[in-house]
């Protein structure tokens, strides 16, 4: 089931880009941004749990460090329907070490396990509850507090580990740098898998080809994918194509591939318009569907200049003006 997952990224994997990415890859499993325990008891929890329900299978990723929220909100995932609650042990951001979670909370094996055992004692076999995290913290290099770490979580209940296979450098490094900087090593992931069997065990970071994907899929149970999600975001097609072969709505000609997901998608966008959401943030997904092939710099002109007219009811009929002269001519004009 998490054989390929799209990773939890802030401003992007909301519930318009989910429901994109659902139509590109009908196999993936999906992570919300992350939401904090403070967003979801003390603000609108409807609006940052609220989805489309094709979207699933989908997780709702948690930033949190106290068990007893984290219980409550875990309790409002499994009313909400998700199948999954993802604990975010991972985010090095400054904001997210205030608030005592995310990648710092990785100096904590105790709590984090404490954190584990509160969500799955609420939700039992309801859904699954899993860990989102770094090999460390602060460039240690330590395998042993790593295996100390996956043994504590692992004995408090958790179902599956999602491992970004870096470290997290919380002094000098911003988030983006931290995504970049510290080195992947892909082995100590593997090897966890061998000392820990009978934990899923899901890898991240550094993943943008099929063949990289292969390779760790021979060590580890699941990929997950997440920058190659907005920069191409057909690569998502070319996963479910190699990892669910017996998939049957495939097209051999990639361009009329890539109309029919849009022909797909339009329909919610006119939905959610009539719902108030505005254009920009719906179409949004598509800039990078071209990506990599013969008129991808035509479609992003087309649609950037489309989006800053400001009026939604011309854009959308501009869109799809020209989705019928490329099925025409072959071109955008």
């Amino acid at each position: 089931m998490h054989t390929l997952c799209l990773a939890p990224m802030l401003d992007w994997t909301d519930t318009h880009f989910r429901y994109f990415i659902r139509l590109l890859a009908p196999h993936c499993f999906l992570y919300t941004e992350m939401v904090t325990t403070g967003a979801l008891l003390r603000g609108d929890a409807h609006r940052f749990l609220s989805y489309h329900p094709q979207e699933h299978p989908l997780a709702l990723q948690l930033g949190g460090s106290d068990p007893a929220a984290l219980r409550d909100c875990a309790q409002m995932a499994r009313d909400y329907g998700y199948d999954e609650i993802n604990l975010n042990v991972g985010c090095p951001s400054d904001r997210v070490q205030r608030g005592r979670f995310g990648a710092c909370l990785m100096k904590e094996p105790n709590l984090v396990a404490d954190c584990v055992a509160a969500m799955k004692e609420q939700v039992g076999g309801a859904m699954f509850v899993s860990v989102k995290c770094r090999l460390g913290v602060d460039n240690q290099q330590d395998f042993s507090f790593l295996e100390r770490f996956i043994e504590a979580i692992q004995q408090a209940g958790c179902d599956h580990v999602i491992i970004h296979a870096r470290e997290a450098w919380l002094k000098g490094l911003n988030p983006k740098e931290n995504r970049d900087i510290p080195p992947l090593n892909y082995p100590w992931v593997y090897q966890l898998k061998t000392l820990f069997p009978a934990l899923k065990m899901i890898i991240n970071g550094g993943i943008r080809t099929i063949e990289d994907a292969a390779i760790h899929l021979s060590h580890v149970d699941g990929v997950m994918i997440g920058r190659p999600a907005y920069e191409n975001a057909f690569f998502f097609r070319a996963c479910e194509r190699a990892f669910f072969p017996s998939s049957d709505f495939y097209d051999e000609n990639i361009m009329t591939e890539r109309l029919a997901i849009i022909s797909a998608y339009l329909p919610y966008v006119e939905a959610q318009r009539i719902e108030g959401v505005r254009l920009p943030r719906l179409l949004r997904p598509l800039l990078s569907l071209f990506n990599g092939v013969s008129g991808s710099k035509q479609w992003r002109r087309m649609l950037t200049a489309a989006i800053q007219q400001g009026d939604d009811k011309a854009c959308f009929s501009l869109i799809q003006e020209h989705i019928k002269k490329f099925t025409i001519s072959g071109e955008f004009l």
